[in-house]
């Protein structure tokens, strides 16, 4: 069990804290000359049936809070110091509204100093006491009067069989879960080169175990552990740990950071969170506030941004985003402490709701009930919720950092699905992948009825013309399954449905005989509607009427309008055009124009279709391809058809 001490500045802390292990906490020299704690500071003492209590010991001093935080988070026990002489006190009130933020509710009140005072006083300072313990959860915490500098006290050896009481019924925390330790020390010893220590907030690490620094992605092996300052082979949440980490200079590491497991934890300058102010305080949020959070270890400025009221007061709770400068990590759940811009006082709390939040669209109703979703789950509820509002589903991998467990441990719900999509995985539930496929295949109707003439439009292109917000690789496993279900069929990259058919009569064919090797034998300069009417002597809209139908069979496409290339030529360019992508990372007009060897006007419309059919994206003056692309980047020939677009 951590116990971790709280409390007004000089009254006695640090004694009774040495007076129950015998361990003292003050190891500076500017703590010892000055006789107050600046640093944390740890004790452990060995309690029954094999356990350890260990003690954080905090600074009291009002300009020392974060560091007093950085020691509280990750605590199982609240151990407040009053002195009897002066009673509640500033701080004392601070750290109390600190320990109900940060959701600890178990502790007990040592009364100290009470040789200073008369019997009379001690009772009156234990009536402060019990008023300011009465709206938290502390309040039916004994108190304990004592005097620590006296070893025979019976208040003192009331508390330490009380501590070792609770020890021995505390429940073990699960260690189950992805690994998390947030670190606030680091240091170097010989032989062991850098160690970071901290509590273990969850899961479990092993000698020999592969550790991410977050949120600087630096990754390192544990060489050896100790746990409440005895080697061990492994250390588990709840516990304090010391990792001596090979592949690091303690200059890597810094209090605030995270020892974390791979999966658990992704750098962020964004979160959406419960922020909850307290009661009392003369200070109001509006857009951008600055506010300095406290978050595990770490302390950070953040700019508040309100999702869903314009202005929050005291006592007021609310769904707002902060916005860091530098990244930071956390998870879904996690407790935080904020105080006023200039760092003075401490004026709310709350939790994280999603560690990885959007930069835009995020007061939209779609927005605000994914928060609530996420809400549920902080609170136990499980991930139903989040996946009943999603309509694209959650990625496994989202979803492991969001429960802080293993894919494998994951309680997912028995009736959803989950989608393979490449190296990513979507889980759903039956109900929105449903709703996904048929509005695919609606979409590919309606696209059949208004333009008859054309095979289907891409997958791409389908897309957008459907659920254009669809993640591309959830679409892109969708329209597979589809196919192999036969419910739809491609023609190249061109998607319809099985009944659609694009047809040509004996005279079309006949035609279309005539005017192909016409177009073939242009390549990338092939002749006009109005050339080819006159070639094969026909009117330009039956010209026009025919290679309509081509196009839809997939065996010429319209570049601009009256100017069709044959199905070979188009996979040429586009070969061209993905050298030039992979050779320069984006494709400028001039550069294709001199691959082609074609004109300037000429090599902006072959660009411009690539662009129209979802082959390519503009930006600015450059073309990228896109990652729906309908022509692989490498050998295309014939793979694709493009519609007609402009006819």
């Amino acid at each position: 069990m951590i116990i971790g001490t709280a409390g007004h500045i000089d009254h006695g802390k640090s004694t009774l804290v040495r007076a129950l292990t015998g361990v003292d906490t003050d190891r500076l020299k500017e703590e010892k000359v000055r006789g107050i704690s600046i640093e944390l500071g740890y004790a452990y003492v060995p309690a029954a049936e094999g356990a350890t209590l260990g003690f954080v010991d905090v600074p009291g001093h009002e300009r020392l809070v974060h560091t007093m935080v950085a020691g509280a988070c990750g605590i199982d026990y609240a151990l407040l110091a009053v002195a009897a002489d002066d009673g509640v006190m500033p701080q004392t009130l601070e750290h109390l509204a600190i320990i109900d933020l940060l959701g600890v509710s178990a502790g007990a009140v040592a009364l100290t100093k009470i040789d200073r005072v008369t019997s009379g006083r001690v009772q009156e300072a234990e009536a402060q006491v019990r008023t300011a313990l009465a709206a938290t959860p502390l309040a039916k915490a004994p108190i304990f009067p004592l005097d620590a500098r006296d070893a025979d006290c019976l208040g003192l050896t009331r508390l330490r069989q009380h501590l070792h009481e609770v020890a021995t019924r505390a429940p073990v925390r699960p260690d189950n879960g992805l690994f998390r330790l947030a670190i606030d020390r680091v240091f170097t010893l010989p032989g062991h080169g850098t160690v970071a220590a901290g509590t273990v907030f969850s899961g479990r690490v092993r000698s020999g175990d592969t550790v991410a620094v977050m949120p600087g992605n630096l990754s390192a092996r544990v060489r050896s552990l100790h746990t409440h300052g005895r080697p061990a082979d492994t250390g588990r949440a709840g516990e304090r740990c010391a990792l001596a980490l090979a592949g690091l200079a303690k200059s890597d590491l810094a209090r605030g950071d995270w020892l974390a497991d791979p999966q658990a934890l992704i750098p962020t300058t964004r979160l959406d969170v419960r922020l909850q102010l307290l009661r009392g305080n003369p200070v109001h949020l509006t857009a951008w506030s600055p506010v300095h959070l406290h978050l595990g270890t770490a302390h950070r400025v953040a700019h508040v941004v309100p999702l869903e009221q314009q202005r929050i007061t005291a006592g007021d709770s609310a769904r707002v985003q902060l916005v860091f400068d530098a990244p930071v990590c956390a998870t879904c759940g996690e407790r935080f402490i904020v105080r006023d811009a200039q760092g003075r006082h401490t004026i709310g709390g709350g939790r994280v709701l999603d560690p990885q939040a959007p930069a835009r669209r995020r007061r939209t109703p779609e927005r605000l009930a994914a928060l609530a979703a996420l809400e549920r789950l902080a609170g136990g509820e499980g991930i139903e919720p989040l996946l009943a509002q999603a309509p694209y589903g959650v990625t496994l991998a989202e979803l492991v950092r969001f429960c802080g467990r293993s894919a494998e441990e994951l309680p997912t719900p028995s009736a959803a699905v989950r989608i393979e999509a490449g190296p990513e995985c979507f889980v759903m539930l039956p109900e929105r992948w449903q709703v996904l496929r048929e509005g695919a295949l609606s979409a590919l109707a309606r696209f059949h009825e208004e333009v008859p003439d054309q095979a289907g439009p891409d997958a791409g292109r389908l897309r957008r013309m459907s659920f254009p917000d669809a993640p591309a690789a959830l679409w892109r496993a969708m329209i597979a399954r589809l196919q192999q279900e036969q419910r739809l069929l491609a023609r190249g990259a061109w998607l319809h449905l099985p009944q659609h058919h694009v047809t040509l009569s004996a005279a079309d064919q006949a035609l279309a005989d005539k005017l192909r090797p016409l177009i073939l034998a242009g390549r990338f300069d092939p002749p006009w509607v109005r050339d080819l009417a006159s070639t094969v002597r026909e009117r330009e809209e039956r010209v026009r009427a025919v290679l309509r139908k081509l196009v839809g069979h997939g065996d010429v496409y319209q570049v601009v309008r009256d100017l069709y290339y044959d199905r070979g030529a188009i996979a040429e360019l586009a070969a061209i055009l993905g050298a030039c992508h992979r050779e320069h990372g984006a494709v400028h007009a001039a550069r294709f124009r001199d691959s082609v060897g074609l004109g300037r006007k000429r090599a902006i419309q072959i660009l411009e279709f690539f662009d129209r059919v979802g082959h390519t994206r503009r930006i600015r003056d450059t073309h990228v391809l896109r990652d729906e692309s309908a022509w692989p980047t490498g050998d295309c020939a014939g793979t694709v058809n493009v519609p007609n677009h402009q006819s």
